[in-house]
This record gives structure tokens, sequence and C-alpha cells, in this order.
């Protein structure tokens, strides 16, 4: 029997067994029903393999053009849904493809909704051509797109300058849906500029947009959320501006935001990044009496700290009771603590740490590598070095710059320099660009 699929050029799938009642009848209908029948189950099925996400770009390009054969043809919500979930595949770079396919809808008549200008608008910004996103606000207009509360469209354009580094653009495209178009910002416009000015080490600025938003919050209005006080407790950490980050941390608690463990693990990298190990230590107390477990993220910056403070049975402490605690180490994790070990000499330790990685089945990576590497070649053992750096390389993975010149001057400090030679000419064939001091250590060497 053929399924109701086959004039659609549709495969059966198994799924929709239970919905043959559906044409168990079919005689006693026009042929007109009958297809809208099977437009309607395809478009499920297309709705359902949206949500379950897309291996590559063919099976949706696919899906597309059955979608156009249609008759009557699908509305624009429908191919919408489809493209949005094309978007989903960023490392296939879809960007130039969907604007492509929203092309060909509207020069086929189908009208495109605000949800696909706010689609198309983010491919802009993807390619770096946020200047061809402002032709949407005109075709928006010109549809009869209304702007007053929607600032969907102006969010997205100004994600693109954000995520171009156009900084400056995006606060004038701000200015200007403010000032001219009458558009009051959302919770996502402030969460996008305040990431944008955080990303350049804006912080001044960045609290500024906040004064802003608390300013103009009205009891229907925008106020700051978790993700952005969270964003900016970690950008004042990271520049070293811990106080001003503990009276940002005490204003979002006053005003009712409850800390999460993003914020503490901020907060107490920051006190450890300024030798306040005290203080740090008392806000994970804090942060656990708080319900908020360490997570992942949280041991490997206590292991990385405890390293750089040369602390490693602590460090190694942490590591067992986040095991203890059912959380998986990582390779960050991992590579904290062996990098640690390296630095003091504890080769072995490192060698063994390694070992349990791989019984952990936790993949070793070029760090993971190099740092074993600049041991062995720190305390003169060369020759162990090589046998690491040659395991490195059965393994798949291609040594990086870094690795390169740690091994070539180790072995020029050996004076082996033929192999320092060979390792250069080995890292030209692979594409890598040397420092002209690699370049001339075989060189002063001989």
């Amino acid at each position: 029997m053929s399924s109701p699929f086959s004039k659609l050029g549709f495969p059966f799938h198994p799924h929709f067994r239970s919905n043959s009642r559906y044409f168990s009848n079919s005689a006693h209908f026009k042929d007109t029903a009958v297809i809208v029948d099977d437009s309607r189950m395809f478009l499920d099925y297309v709705k359902q393999q949206c949500k379950l996400g897309f291996p590559n770009l063919q099976n949706p390009l696919n899906l597309f053009h059955r979608m156009m054969s249609l008759l009557p043809r699908p509305s624009i919500v429908d191919f919408n849904r489809l493209l949005a979930a094309m978007l989903k595949l960023k490392r296939l770079q879809p960007h130039a493809t969907v604007i492509s396919l929203y092309s060909h809808l509207d020069l086929s008549g189908t009208r495109p909704d605000l949800h696909s200008m706010s689609i198309l608008a983010n491919c802009y910004g993807h390619l770096g051509r946020v200047d061809f996103g402002f032709s949407l606000l005109a075709k928006s207009l010109k549809l009869g797109y209304p702007f007053e509360n929607d600032c969907v469209i102006f969010n997205t354009l100004i994600n693109g300058y954000v995520h171009n580094n156009q900084l400056q653009e995006a606060v004038k495209l701000l200015d200007v849906a403010v000032t001219k178009l009458g558009i009051q910002p959302d919770i996502v416009t402030y969460g996008t500029m305040v990431k944008g000015l955080c990303r350049i080490g804006d912080n001044s600025g960045a609290l500024n947009l906040l004064r802003q938003m608390k300013s103009r919050s009205r009891p229907s209005g925008c106020k700051p959320n978790l993700v952005i006080y969270c964003t900016l407790v970690d950008s004042l950490c990271k520049g070293q501006l811990v106080t001003e980050a503990l009276n940002l941390f005490s204003d979002m608690k006053t005003e009712g935001i409850k800390p999460n463990v993003y914020t503490y693990t901020s907060l107490i990298r920051g006190m450890f990044n300024l030798g306040c190990k005290g203080e740090a230590n008392q806000m994970l107390v804090e942060m656990m009496e708080s319900n908020n477990a360490p997570d992942v993220a949280t041991y490997n910056m206590l292991i990385d700290m405890h390293c750089k403070e040369w602390m490693f049975d602590e460090a190694h402490a942490f590591l067992q009771i986040m095991i203890k605690r059912g959380l998986t180490p990582n390779v960050v994790t991992y590579n904290a603590l062996l990098d640690g070990y390296c630095l003091s000499g504890q080769i072995d330790k490192a060698r063994d740490l390694m070992n349990l990685m791989v019984k952990c089945q936790c993949e070793a990576d070029v760090v993971t590598f190099s740092s074993l590497i600049n041991g062995y070649v720190k305390h003169k053992s060369i020759d162990k070095a090589l046998d690491i750096f040659h395991e490195m390389c059965e393994h798949g993975i291609a040594p990086d710059i870094v690795v390169y010149n740690i091994l070539i001057r180790g072995l020029c400090d050996a004076g082996h320099v033929q192999q320092a030679q060979t390792l250069v000419s080995d890292l030209l064939y692979r594409g890598l660009v040397p420092s002209h001091r690699t370049l001339l250590l075989p060189l002063r060497s001989c």
C-alpha cells in the first residue's frame, strides 16, 4: 500500500501509522480534502523535526522545497519555524542560506512577518553586514508592521553590532530607537548592551547603563535581572574591582534577586586573584549555605586558584570532593592540577593524573600534553619530553606553536641542535608561524 505522503514524494514514517484512519475512507472525500490532510500531517512532521533538531543543512533544505510545492502553501509561521531551526546549526554557518531561502519566499509571494525580519536581521549580523539589516526596517514599515511596542528587530541589529565589536554603532542605534522612534528598551536590549560593554572592559559604561535602567524602570517597566547582574559582577571581578563587585552583589540581594552559582564563582575567583584567600573561603561558605552547590566550573576555579598558590594538596582535595559529590571532572579540571604539578617539579604525580584521566575516559588535549612536555623540559628530561610529544601525535592531537617553542628551546639547551632544526621544519610544514626568536634558537646554539 502506498503511503499518504506518496503524492508529496515524502517517505512513510512509522510515527504516522496510528494516523492511517484519516485516509481509510479517503475515497469518500474530494481529492482536495485528501491533499489538505496530507499537507497537515507533513507539516506536523516538519514541526517535530524542528524540535528535535537537524544533523545537517540538507535535511531542512529538502523539507523547505517540499513545503514550497504544497498547495495551499504553508503559512510564513511554518517557514519561520523551519528556518529558525536551521540557524541552530551555527557550526555549519547557515546564515547566507537562510537569507537566500527568505528571498525565494518573498519572490514567490509569501509575505514575511516580524519574526521573519528578526531572523533575517540575525543572519545579517552574523555575516558582519548589520547595515543590510536596516533595509528590513524600511520593509517592515512598508508592510505596515508597527515598531512602537516591538523592539525585536532593533535588539537583533544591536546584538549584531555587539557581535561584530561595533559597540559605538550599537549605542547610536539604541539612541535612534528611543529618541526618534519611541521604542522602549526591554531586558534583552539592556542585557545585550551590558554584555558588549563588559566584553571591551568598559565597566564604568556598563554601570552607567545599569543606573539608567533603574531610573527608567516603572512598576510595569524593565528592571535589571540576574543575568545582567551576573555579567557585571563577573566583569568587575576580572577587572580586579572586587569592592565594586561586592557592592553590586549587595544591591542585587537588597532588590530581592538571589545570586546563583555563577555569581559566587566570579566573586571567589576575584578575591583569590587579589590574594584575599580568607574572604574567598568565607564567600565559598556563604555560597553553600545559600543552597548554591558548587558546580564543575566552581571546582575548576578552586583547583586552579590553589595550584597557583602552590597549595597542591588542597587542590587535589577539591578534586576528590567533586568526584565524591557526583560531579565529573573535565579536561579543564585535570589540566589545572596537572600543570601545577609540572611547574612544581612533581612530574610523577602529573603523569599519574594523566593516567587517571584515561581511566575516567577524559581525553587529554593539547594543553595537557604541553604541560607535561614543559615539565619534563624544565627538569632536563628532554628524552621523556620527546616521548610525550610522539604520544601526543599518535593520539591525533596536532601540536601547536607553544609545544614546538618549548621543545625547540629544550633541545637547543640540551645541545640537540639538529633535532631542533627538524622540529622547525616540521612546524613550518604544518603551516604554523614561529617567532624570530624560535627560528634563531638553533643557529645560536651552533
